[in-house]
């Protein structure tokens, strides 16, 4: 990890998020509505079996995890939470690319794009 974590998984919050990622999550969400937030899950797919996707959303369940650093609002859903918990989400900007990159402890194998893991 390029930064150590500002939001740290524990018993309150099992996902964590890096200064970076809350910093880039929030320059991301002062171009849209002052509701808006990131939503972070797992789906089926990508070249390991399952893919992390990344949406802006106004809308929150009431069951959602919600991570808030500032102006960085994050929020996950009960299924996805059962994938990445423990997970520390990230910003990663390197010669090949600025992206969000998750390291999750579940995870046995993971792609090169870093989206894409098993399980």
């Amino acid at each position: 990890m390029s930064a150590s974590p500002s939001i740290t998984p524990d018993s309150l919050h099992p996902v964590g998020v890096t200064a970076s990622a809350a910093r880039r999550i929030a320059e991301i969400l002062s171009g849209e509505p002052a509701d808006a937030m990131l939503r972070v899950s797992v789906e089926g797919g990508g070249c390991s079996g399952f893919q992390y996707k990344f949406d802006i959303t106004r809308e929150r369940e009431a069951d959602d995890l919600v991570l808030t650093e500032g102006a960085a609002t994050v929020v996950i859903d009960p299924v996805s939470l059962e994938y990445m918990s423990g997970s520390h989400i990230d910003f990663v900007d390197d010669l090949i690319g600025a992206s969000f990159r998750i390291e999750n402890p579940h995870a046995t194998a993971s792609c090169g794009c870093g989206t894409s893991f098993a399980l």
